[in-house]
């Protein structure tokens, strides 16, 4: 007969003091890559690593997402009532609405606009000695989502508006002023991307591909109109994915001043040694934690019980460095991906299994798309010092990030690009 372990001692300090590795390093001292434990002293939780949990995890007849994401969660990075709490027809249906989004024509959109504003942004940059390059993403990804989406943003509002949607990507997994920040932030964008829903559906007037006109005329399954509150909270689930790419593109900058070779590469202009690069970033900096699910019913699986109701987490950090999987896992290698065999489940940066059906996050091409573009325009389409500074990536914070925020010193444009944009 099977039995689930007996949970350890409260996990909630190693968690804190491990952050990202403390999965992993308990599946490596134990030998399994599962676990059950406790945090915050009362509540059991079940821990995975590696692709055979993910598969498991993304599973339908075994797992649910209502209830499974933390209330600070949701008050800060994903707001109540999305698509991310949903099961079933009602998650399908809604899963829907992202996807169409997600065309190969509004993804080239999307991507040239944040082109625009890489351009004008070095523009601003000749008048300063240094910037700080997360800070600067942040506003050329809000400037262009927005722009896409159909979403108004007048001059004035912009560093408000990016300030709080780069506020509800820093403040989920933290104690202390960066939660808090999050949300008042969240409180925020609610209200305002509530009164664009209200404009949107009184006066329709952007385009009708534009997110804002799709999110305020999306009817659910039943044929009604989502609440203002729930159609505001998925349009920010458009909009704050979009500015969280600003991460990975410093982690690619990151990887260009450790590994110059990557750099010589990609100034080849080789679109697939870019995609492998952009992959490998995608892979190997720490990024979203955890995936979480609900167990629908009791199950038994590798010689571990999984009872009805129980939190278990995926560890997508660990997961993306499975030695079973991955050579040299803590070794930067873009070139891992020319035998990549492209399995949902052993690559999740962004959640496993199917975009349309399942929980993997319909922004993952476009994510792909932006970083590529940044990529170019960090190559060859600017030249820039990296002056001395703090490039540590701590584990313990989350979500990553260097230090720094990586500081860009005498950012300027290329003859070339100085002449227009591709």
């Amino acid at each position: 007969m099977l039995h689930a372990t007996r949970p350890p001692l409260d996990s909630t300090v190693p968690l804190l003091t491990q952050g990202y590795a403390f999965v992993d390093r308990q599946c490596r001292a134990t030998g399994r890559t599962v676990f059950d434990t406790r945090l915050l002293l009362a509540l059991p939780v079940t821990c995975m690593r590696g692709a055979s949990a993910a598969a498991l995890l993304y599973d339908p007849e075994r797992f649910v997402r209502q209830g499974a994401m933390p209330k600070p969660v949701q008050k800060t990075l994903i707001g109540e009532g999305g698509v991310q709490s949903l099961d079933g027809a009602a998650h399908t249906h809604r899963k829907a609405m992202f996807m169409g989004l997600m065309t190969p024509a509004n993804i080239t959109r999307l991507v040239r606009l944040a082109d625009r504003e890489w351009h004008a942004a070095s523009v601003r940059w000749a008048a300063r000695d240094t910037v700080v390059l997360l800070d600067e993403a942040h506003e050329v990804l809000t400037r262009a989502v927005c722009a896409w989406a159909g979403v108004p943003l007048a001059a004035e509002e912009v560093a408000g508006v990016t300030a709080d949607l780069a506020a509800l990507i820093d403040g989920p997994a933290s104690a202390g002023p960066r939660h808090w920040r999050a949300r008042a932030a969240r409180r925020r964008a609610e209200a305002w991307a509530a009164g664009h829903i209200r404009a949107a559906r009184q006066a329709p007037t952007g385009a009708e591909d534009g997110a804002l006109h799709v999110v305020a005329t999306h009817r659910d399954e039943r044929g009604a109109l989502l609440d203002e509150h729930t159609a505001a909270v998925e349009l920010l689930n458009v909009l704050r994915p979009t500015v969280a790419v600003a991460r990975y593109v410093v982690f690619a900058a990151h990887a260009l001043h450790q590994h110059p070779s990557c750099r010589d590469a990609l100034l080849r202009g080789d679109d697939d040694a870019l995609l492998r690069f952009v992959q490998e970033v995608r892979r190997y900096y720490p990024f979203f934690p955890f995936v979480a699910a609900r167990v629908r019913r009791t199950f038994e699986w590798s010689g571990h019980t999984f009872p009805q109701g129980r939190l278990v987490l995926l560890d997508v950090y660990g997961t993306n460095r499975d030695p079973s999987v991955w050579a040299a896992p803590e070794r930067f290698d873009p070139e891992r991906f020319r035998t990549w065999n492209g399995s949902p489940f052993n690559f999740v940066p962004q959640g496993g299994g199917d975009h349309d059906l399942g929980h993997r996050c319909a922004g993952e091409w476009l994510t792909i798309e932006l970083m590529r573009g940044a990529v170019r325009f960090l190559t060859r389409d600017v030249t820039y010092d990296v002056p001395p500074q703090d490039l540590r990536v701590r584990l313990t914070r989350m979500p990553a990030q260097p230090e720094s925020g990586f500081v860009l010193r005498g950012a300027r444009r290329t003859v070339a690009f100085a002449g227009g944009l591709r």
